[in-house]
């Protein structure tokens, strides 16, 4: 899977006590194994997002 575009994804967030980048969804092992094993390039998880996203919004 391409994780360059993770650092834009809504569902990217820092954990300050581990001091990491992580990604935030909730998925289950079978989630996890489907997204790594498929053919496919792109999370389907992925959603555009970032600090401003609801500031644009209003």
């Amino acid at each position: 899977m391409d994780c360059d575009l993770c650092e834009s994804c809504w569902h990217f967030d820092y954990d300050e006590e581990y001091d990491e980048y992580f990604c935030n969804m909730d998925l289950d092992e079978d989630e996890v194994y489907q997204i790594f094993h498929a053919k496919q390039t792109r999370c389907p998880y992925y959603r555009q997002g970032d600090d401003y996203y609801l500031a644009r919004k209003q």
